[in-house]
């Protein structure tokens, strides 16, 4: 089942998720499972919002290129220690889509 997956990383600077990004990749090479993404400053840090088409896909792309990439002797190591506060995370079914494929316009 697709899940929703809301984070508010705490601490967390514009700066230090492009770090993040460019390490990992994902506009080049989309994590499996992913439908949505979207991510921008919040109060106190920056927040995430994802929907993937299971919690075990984004289980294995955070176990397999974000913990990877933020242990790595990049820069990272700074943003590891900020997300070792543990990021709050709301999980939520996510059953409905809004505009359904059969309306969306290529």
């Amino acid at each position: 089942m697709a899940v929703g997956i809301r984070l508010k990383l705490t601490g967390v600077t514009a700066e230090q998720m492009d770090k993040l990004n460019a390490a990992i990749d994902p506009d080049g090479n989309p994590p499996d499972g992913i439908i949505f993404h979207s991510s921008g400053p919040v109060d106190g840090g920056w927040g995430v919002i994802d929907f993937w088409k299971s919690r075990e896909h984004f289980d294995r792309f955070s176990a397999e290129r974000i913990g990877p990439a933020m242990a790595a002797p990049s820069g990272l190591r700074g943003l590891h220690r900020t997300f070792t506060s543990s990021p709050c995370t709301s999980t939520f079914p996510a059953s409905k889509r809004l505009p359904s494929r059969d309306t969306m316009v290529a």
